[in-house]
């Protein structure tokens, strides 16, 4: 990039501990923290480490190592939140970086982005975090 660092989007500074999150689960190639504007307790996404803005243009064997990373995290947020199912959503424009929403669900109502997110503090964001992150590595 003629000597130019190249500039990283929000999502992939936050995978490489650049800025602060809540962290629920990574491996070398995925990443997986506490969206901030949560829908329900354990509302989290998961970003592949490399930079792809749009989902569907990850290479074949990465987008299926996401999926079966996001299985994973999804056991262990419907482990740590029981709940019915726990929804797959893609979905955002706000963040140039492909990510999926994982979100605790009983209802279809409660994967509704319109309805108001939650206010938590970051203690109770930090006590989400550690109780998937515990489920994760069983």
């Amino acid at each position: 990039m003629s000597g130019e660092e190249r500039k990283m989007d929000i999502f992939s500074k936050i995978a490489a501990g650049e800025i602060p999150s809540y962290k629920c689960a990574e491996s070398d190639r995925f990443y997986a923290f506490l969206d901030i504007n949560p829908l329900a307790k354990g509302h989290t996404l998961v970003i592949p480490r490399r930079e792809v803005d749009y989902f569907f243009d990850l290479e074949d064997g990465e987008l299926a190592e996401c999926q079966v990373f996001a299985k994973r995290v999804a056991a262990a947020i419907r482990k740590a939140f029981p709940c019915r199912k726990v929804a797959q959503v893609v979905l955002g424009l706000e963040v140039p970086h492909a990510h999926i929403h994982l979100i605790p669900m009983n209802a279809e109502a409660d994967v509704d982005f319109r309805k108001e997110k939650l206010k938590l503090s970051p203690e109770e964001f930090e006590d989400i975090a550690r109780k998937i992150r515990s489920c994760f590595q069983q």
